[in-house]
């Protein structure tokens, strides 16, 4: 796997589902994964195995197919449900991770994805939770309220859930991304702790603000 530093962007399958969330991609099956096979050609071989990581981790948790939508849903801006479009969520992560291994395995046809590491780094996944619970009333009421992304009012507990499972790491970027779509303000002294975060994660500075954080330099937090 490629260095984390050396990703200037979010990546996986947060980093995915930034580029997704465009409202140049339609809102279609067939949209989102040519848009994935379009990112994975760009950005190559290293970016599609974070995806797949990322994929087998969620689908192999215990976490709920309606916790997992809501990730899903949050992270995109709800640019395409599968749910709602006779697919279920965890088929439809497999599918994102098919169309990565596919990509893959054109230059490099005997790629074998490796089964996801064990969460680890306890001390971090506490310290995601923190930040997690210290904003979570503000993201809960966008969540429900914003004009930009579709309510969704179990975000903030699916958010918990997953940084609890999943551990730090993607669950790190998945409360980013939910940030970042519903454009909840945070200040300079939060987004140091994000940041001092993302660099406990091997992060590169860029990977954090990726996505358009809705940062007020005069809101003290």
């Amino acid at each position: 796997m490629q260095p984390r530093a050396d990703f200037h962007e979010d990546f996986g399958l947060s980093g995915l589902t930034r580029v997704v969330q465009s409202r140049f991609v339609p809102r279609t099956e067939a949209g989102c994964l040519c848009t994935a096979r379009n990112v994975l050609e760009v950005e190559g071989q290293p970016f599609a195995e974070e995806v797949v990581e990322d994929v087998r981790r969620l689908t192999q948790s215990s976490l709920s197919d309606d916790v997992l939508s809501t990730l899903w849903l949050a992270a995109t801006e709800a640019r395409f449900d599968p749910v709602a479009a006779g697919l279920g969520i965890r088929a439809w992560l497999l599918r994102i991770a098919d169309t990565c291994v596919a990509c893959i395995r054109e230059v490099e046809p005997s790629f074998d994805p490796a089964m996801p590491g064990p969460a680890g780094h306890p001390e971090i996944r506490d310290a995601v939770l923190a930040e997690l619970r210290d904003i979570g009333p503000a993201l809960a009421q966008k969540a429900v309220t914003s004009l930009y992304a579709p309510p969704l009012p179990a975000l903030v507990p699916s958010l918990e859930e997953a940084v609890t499972e999943l551990g730090p790491d993607l669950g790190f970027r998945l409360f980013l991304r939910a940030m970042k779509v519903y454009l909840v303000p945070i200040g300079p002294g939060r987004l140091d702790r994000y940041q001092r975060i993302g660099r406990s994660l091997g992060y590169n500075e860029l990977v954090v603000t990726d996505g358009s954080l809705n940062i007020w330099y005069d809101l003290e937090d």
